[in-house]
């Protein structure tokens, strides 16, 4: 078995060079158990949670809160560079990395009252229109577009 290799930088990067071997690559944390995260052999990264058994992690690829009232604004994000609003209740997600390709999946929660009322009148949320770079969601009442005060995507691939 080759050695690991961790290697600093002054710009704050630690990079980790796993032995120059097939396989699964792993990284034990001292205070868990047996292994708490791996790579198996198919760069699949895999976390256990302390279920007894790794099991392959799927992340969000990207994520926005976002007011759609007024002038929209997003609150906090990652991997989402804007919002376009499109029209009542029509907004467009646009991506600062692209997505692998369109197989991705989106769930959301959305309000049209402010983050303390939680109230909602809101029939549906469809996702209208997505490419690898953006996704396009309609929030309809009575089949008619309402901006909403709080919308939040995730998206997952």
């Amino acid at each position: 078995m080759g050695s690991v290799v961790i290697a600093g930088s002054t710009s704050g990067t630690v990079t980790i060079t796993p032995p120059a071997e097939a396989g699964t690559r792993t990284i034990t944390l001292p205070a868990a158990t047996g292994t708490a995260i791996l790579e198996d052999g198919s760069n699949n990264l895999q976390m256990n949670s302390g279920f007894g058994s790794s099991a392959t992690a799927f992340g969000v690829r990207a994520w926005v809160n976002f007011n759609g009232t007024g002038t929209v604004a997003i609150r906090a994000s990652g991997n989402v560079s804007s919002i376009t609003d499109n029209a009542t209740g029509d907004y467009t997600v646009n991506f600062a990395t692209n997505m692998p390709d369109v197989n991705y999946a989106a769930t959301s929660l959305n309000t049209q009252q402010s983050r303390s009322a939680f109230n909602t009148d809101v029939d549906h949320i469809i996702g209208e229109a997505y490419t690898s770079s953006q996704f396009r969601i309609l929030c309809n009442n009575n089949n008619s577009g309402v901006d909403l005060g709080i919308v939040a995507l995730a998206f997952f691939r």
